[in-house]
């Protein structure tokens, strides 16, 4: 297998569900070996989550293989002394840390911040949590719909009938899980130069803030609060989704070029003339008519002619697809964006996962194994904390 750049770092993974594991899954397609410690009988609380009942009950749901292919999973009882015991050699060879319990369990535990340093001084300990670990909202408890409501992400989602809507997926706990990785691998970094480790604290809150761009900064930088805009984008016009013969279809005429060339290829050159159309910013102040003109002219044919024939022309324009229409583009298959896998219980059926959208030197990265079976890894923890010391150099 081709070195990948994390390879020798080794993470100890305690969290559950989405943001954690998707920030862990993250590091080990960068090469990290990644430990999940498990609750007992229970572990990820992803594992009994997903559609499908039967695979819930056998603590495999959908939820959790999607995010923890290439792991390795050891069931400890952080509140029992041998547990505790088998936690801190662990911790005493992991380059990482990753939780994301609720601002102050883990201190409770007894592994606050001076504890874990205690073990390794080396140590990166990152912590995700709604919120933040300080703070008047730091123990209240959130998850992604939490966070997409306070970060004001659904007040903009939608349109000024239908807002504040959520967005269809998990979006927060995916922003939270990426900057977390970011944070992880730039403290890497630092250590590589300092020697010294250091404490993360990253806030799910504030990452969505600051991953939603300019509908923040439009209102921080010219006092002009957003509103929603459904589908359509209020930094230009004609900029949204049209309609086609067969179905939507989205178009992104941004620049005056591009609208020009637009008309042209619809053969509406009047709309060039047209003074509430002419410019950039008289365009967005009668973006309903353009856009019912556009459509009249769009709806002639079919969204696949005008994909191809807008994108050869140099205005952006793509189709609508629904979930599985876009996992089975060419594009993906072309890239290697989807790995099959083995399952993890060793059945027939089908494990298809997804990799990071990151080629290295025009490889995509790809999980090594399927996601662990629970606690598949307690029986040969032993070996685990022997082969992690080995890599730092101080085996016994």
């Amino acid at each position: 297998m081709q070195p990948r750049p994390l390879d020798g770092i080794r993470v100890l993974d305690l969290t559950n569900v989405l943001a954690g594991p998707y920030c862990s899954y993250q590091l080990m397609l960068l090469g990290a070996d990644v430990v999940k410690v498990e609750v007992p009988g229970r572990g990820d609380l992803a594992r009994q989550l997903g559609p499908d009942s039967e695979l819930n009950e056998r603590y495999l749901g959908t939820s959790f293989l999607a995010q923890n292919a290439g792991k390795k999973s050891v069931e400890l009882d952080l509140k029992d002394p041998a547990g505790r015991e088998t936690f801190e050699e662990l911790v005493g060879a992991a380059d990482v840390l990753l939780e994301n319990f609720r601002a102050g369990v883990l201190a409770r535990l007894g592994y606050d911040w001076q504890r874990l340093q205690a073990l390794n001084p080396r140590l990166i300990a990152c912590s995700i949590t709604g919120f933040g670990q300080t703070g008047p909202m730091s123990q209240a408890p959130a998850y992604d719909q939490i966070i997409q409501g306070l970060s004001g992400m659904m007040s903009v989602t939608g349109t000024r009938d239908t807002a504040p809507l959520r967005v269809g997926f998990p979006v927060c706990d995916s922003i939270g899980g990426l900057a977390a990785a970011l944070a992880i691998v730039a403290a890497v970094a630092a250590r590589h130069h300092s020697g010294a480790g250091c404490q993360l604290d990253v806030s799910m809150l504030e990452a969505s803030i600051s991953a939603m761009g300019w509908t923040v900064s439009n209102y921080l930088l010219a006092g002009v609060p957003p509103e929603p805009t459904g589908d359509q984008n209020a930094t230009a016009a004609p900029s949204g989704t049209f309609d086609a013969a067969d179905g939507p279809l989205n178009i992104s005429a941004n620049r005056q070029e591009q609208y020009e060339t637009l008309c042209r290829l619809v053969e509406r050159p009047e709309l060039l003339t047209d003074p509430r159309f002419a410019a950039p910013e008289a365009r967005k102040a009668h973006r309903a008519a353009l856009n019912e003109e556009l459509n009249l002219a769009l709806r002639r044919r079919p969204a696949a002619e005008w994909e191809r024939e807008l994108n050869a022309a140099g205005v952006p324009a793509a189709r609508i697809l629904t979930v599985p229409q876009a996992l089975e583009s060419e594009q993906l298959a072309h890239r290697g964006f989807i790995t099959e896998l083995p399952f993890p219980d060793g059945s027939a059926r089908r494990l298809d996962v997804v990799g990071s959208g990151v080629l290295f030197d025009g490889v995509p990265l790809t999980p090594p194994a399927p996601p662990p079976m629970l606690g598949e890894h307690t029986a040969v923890v032993s070996d685990l904390i022997a082969a992690w010391r080995l890599k730092e150099g101080v085996a016994e």
